[in-house]
């Protein structure tokens, strides 16, 4: 059956009336679902019995809730889900970051990813499918304590943009979650569909960049030959950036690699003229991918103090989750494969 999870209040609201009820009634289970984030039809009290069982009859809420728990040192949680309405179930896994008064939640778009980046674990998955909005959100209405959001678990979301969209509505509008778009982070490696992104969303985005060099890049990121990184960036200089939307750009940093100052006077040049922050990124190695070494603390803090000397934000971000597979590019769940 379809979920509601994941309807606008005009969809709930023809629902309610092609059900037989009044068009009230589709406010009511917004209220219910978004807000009160209900996962059956009996808790809606205000909703009439027969007004319920004529819904039941053909939707289900569509949440869904985590089948599995693993706990880091560092307090960093990483959940796993069942997605729903599928003949063959996909697991998903989203990462829980509480810090100071900050909780925020890693969420997945897809079952596995498609890009096939060299050095990511969850590109070793392959791709088993988009998530629904309703996948999507149930993410988010588990945990009633969570201050942001990034997107940037499983998955590309911009190759899932019709239901990442769909979700980031939901989050967003008064009568959903009403959550600020300055609290939700979107990802992309890279893909075009983030002018549709920033057209129809108000979110922040963040880039996964990695490599400045266009061959060097899509030696480790095939989407580079797809859609080069100048393309996306020629793109994103049509918007503005001075005021609500943040531009970041993620870079893990590798020893030889991509960590020397011929990489950094590229980035520069790269992202010349615009508003934004580079986050450096640990590389989280399993061991087994010799191609990818680890930079070391020093490269990584005269990297960013290059960039920052010369008027780019720049931070190293510190490592979460690692000893559970939580961490950036770790999120390959065993279910799956």
């Amino acid at each position: 059956m379809e979920p509601l999870l994941g309807k606008s209040l005009d969809e709930l609201q023809a629902i309610a009336i092609e059900a037989g009820l009044p068009r009230f009634v589709g406010k009511q289970l917004c209220e219910w679902i978004y807000r009160k984030r209900v996962s059956s039809f009996d808790e809606m009290s205000n909703i009439s019995i027969r007004a319920r069982q004529a819904l039941q009859a053909k939707y289900t809420i569509g949440r869904s809730l985590p089948t599995a728990e693993a706990v880091s040192h560092d307090g960093t949680r990483k959940y796993l889900f069942e997605t729903i309405g599928n003949d063959k179930p996909n697991y998903i896994e989203c990462v829980y970051l509480p810090e100071d008064d900050r909780v925020t939640l890693c969420v997945s778009t897809q079952a596995g990813c498609k890009m096939g980046c060299r050095f990511c674990m969850t590109g070793t998955l392959g791709f088993h499918g988009n998530l629904s909005a309703a996948d999507i959100l149930a993410q988010v209405l588990h945990f009633p304590d969570l201050t942001n959001l990034v997107l940037m678990g499983e998955g590309e979301p911009m190759d899932n943009i019709d239901n990442v969209l769909r979700a980031l509505n939901v989050l967003t509008a008064d009568w959903g979650l009403a959550w600020s778009p300055k609290r939700i982070t979107v990802s992309t490696v890279g893909v075009m569909n983030v002018k549709r992104f920033l057209d129809e969303s108000d979110c922040h985005l963040a880039i996964s960049l990695h490599n400045a060099f266009p061959e060097e890049r899509a030696a480790i990121m095939p989407a580079e030959r797809l859609t080069p990184i100048k393309d996306i960036l020629d793109i994103v200089r049509q918007y503005d950036w001075s005021h609500q939307r943040r531009l970041s750009f993620e870079y893990i940093c590798w020893a030889g690699v991509n960590d020397n100052l011929r990489h950094a006077k590229q980035l520069l040049r790269l992202v010349s003229g615009l508003p934004c922050r580079v986050n450096l990124i640990r590389f989280h190695s399993t061991g087994d991918n010799p191609l990818f070494p680890p930079s070391d603390e020093q490269r990584m803090i005269a990297f960013r103090d290059y960039l920052s000397a010369r008027g780019v934000t720049c931070t190293i971000r510190r490592s979460r989750g690692e000893d559970i597979l939580a961490a950036c590019g770790m999120l390959v769940n065993a279910l799956q494969k």
